[in-house]
């Protein structure tokens, strides 16, 4: 028993998701099958390690497949990309992989789907975010993004008179969706559901994680890159449900020593792209000051996976 009263509340579902172990392991699978260099439109996933440690494998990471040579491999994030980013692609002779999870194709194909039968489409997510720009590219002429509460408040009262439905980005915030969708529902009672949730089982369950244990923790350190919209959000859920202060690091020695003064309990959680290495990492070093004893507070089990994409799939054996 650690006699210093400090421990680790460690929030289980953590860190890796299924949609991205399927995009890492495309980028790995497509390398090990032609070789490098392998080219990835955007960043595979938004992690900095996981980004780095692919580029010294030999993956080039450009913003526009523009920038990609003729008749090279090129891989699809796994937060989507539009349909004009394919036919460049197309017109370019690019060999592509598609690893975009495969619960964002499902918003996608949302989106067409409606468009098809005319309704006009209230996509709430952030803007510039490249999933929200994927999923808007497929529609573009009846998508209409709307940002946080302020986005909802701004909505032309136009589409009072239209056929309308809310779809979102699958990495926000459940209990921030909620509230936008209430206010606009308040503006415009026409507005209808979508047939299932768009935010992703890994993003719920991770939230539902950080609540449970953030009114016990003076402090949160959730392990997650600043362009990752999913870490960002457990770092907003940790003080909403009572955490007395929360950050966002990469990795451990950005962990400010001052942070720990007065603490008794830190909660640790991970964002989905977030390899473990990086949270053993924290682990590490807070042991180090004395926070020795580490509980895992468990609130669901994840046995999701995604096939790979058909063309690295390992051949399988026949028995």
């Amino acid at each position: 028993m650690d006699k210093s009263g400090k421990k680790i509340l460690l929030a289980a579902p953590r860190g890796y998701c299924a949609g991205v172990d399927r995009a890492v392991e495309t980028v790995e699978r497509a390398l090990e099958k032609y070789g490098a260099p392998i080219y990835v439109r955007k960043q595979i996933v938004h992690n900095r390690y996981v980004v780095e440690t692919l580029e010294e494998k030999g993956v080039i990471f450009v913003d526009e497949t523009d920038e990609v040579p003729e008749n090279a491999h090129v891989v699809f994030s796994a937060h989507g990309v539009s349909p004009a980013v394919r036919e460049g692609a197309r017109s370019l002779s690019l060999s592509t992989l598609d690893a975009t999870c495969p619960l964002v194709t499902k918003v996608h194909n949302e989106v067409k789907r409606f468009a098809k039968q005319g309704y006009q489409i209230l996509l709430i997510g952030h803007e510039g975010h490249e999933e929200v720009e994927g999923t808007a590219g497929e529609a573009p002429e009846v998508t209409y993004l709307v940002d946080g509460l302020e986005g909802a408040d701004t909505v032309p009262e136009e589409f009072a008179d239209k056929k309308l439905i809310w779809l979102s980005q699958t990495t926000l915030s459940v209990d921030e969706t909620v509230d936008i969708v209430r206010r606009l529902k308040e503006r415009f009672p026409n507005l209808e559901n979508p047939p299932s949730e768009d935010i992703c089982y890994a993003t719920q369950n991770r939230q539902v994680a950080v609540k449970k244990i953030a009114p016990q923790c003076e402090l949160m350190i959730v392990v997650g890159s600043q362009n990752s919209s999913n870490s960002r959000r457990l770092v907003e859920v940790a003080l909403q449900a009572g955490a007395k202060d929360a950050h966002l690091v990469d990795f451990a020695r950005q962990i400010d020593e001052s942070w720990l003064d007065g603490v008794s309990t830190v909660g640790l959680s991970s964002g989905a792209s977030v390899p473990e290495i990086l949270v053993n990492q924290v682990i590490e070093f807070l042991a180090q000051r004395g926070f020795e004893d580490v509980e895992e507070v468990t609130t669901a089990e994840e046995t999701i996976s995604f096939a790979l994409p058909r063309d690295i799939r390992p051949p399988r054996v026949k028995k």
